[in-house]
């Protein structure tokens, strides 16, 4: 299993991304994310299950159409859930926007280049 399909394992089953950091640290291949930013998703994740479950549901729930719809860049999924992750409790946005901005990528059309 390459490096980018653990990850997108860790994110679509749910597994907490601490422990991605470690396993990846057992391979020979650099990552998408650096361990700070990961360890800060998860957290972001923690604190999204525990004070608004709503929108963590929606927020997989969005990323698993985007995996059924597969538009050729599955490499892409997991890391933009990631950044979306990123996003919330960060300035003024609120889950429910970032949310609402990540729930675009149903409709990106991934027109390559």
């Amino acid at each position: 299993m390459t490096l980018v399909e653990l990850f997108t394992d860790y994110i679509v089953n749910r597994k907490d991304l601490r422990d991605y950091v470690q396993e990846r640290k057992t391979r020979n291949e650099r990552g998408e994310f650096n361990d700070t930013k990961l360890i800060t998703a998860q957290e972001n994740l923690d604190k999204l299950k525990k004070e608004d479950l709503k929108t963590y549901e929606q927020m997989y729930m969005i990323l698993d159409k985007i995996m059924k719809a597969d538009r050729g860049h599955y490499v892409e999924y997991s890391i933009n859930f990631t950044k979306a992750i990123l996003k919330m409790y960060r300035g003024h946005s609120t889950p429910e926007d970032v949310c609402k901005e990540y729930a675009k990528e149903l409709t990106h059309r991934y027109n390559d280049a």
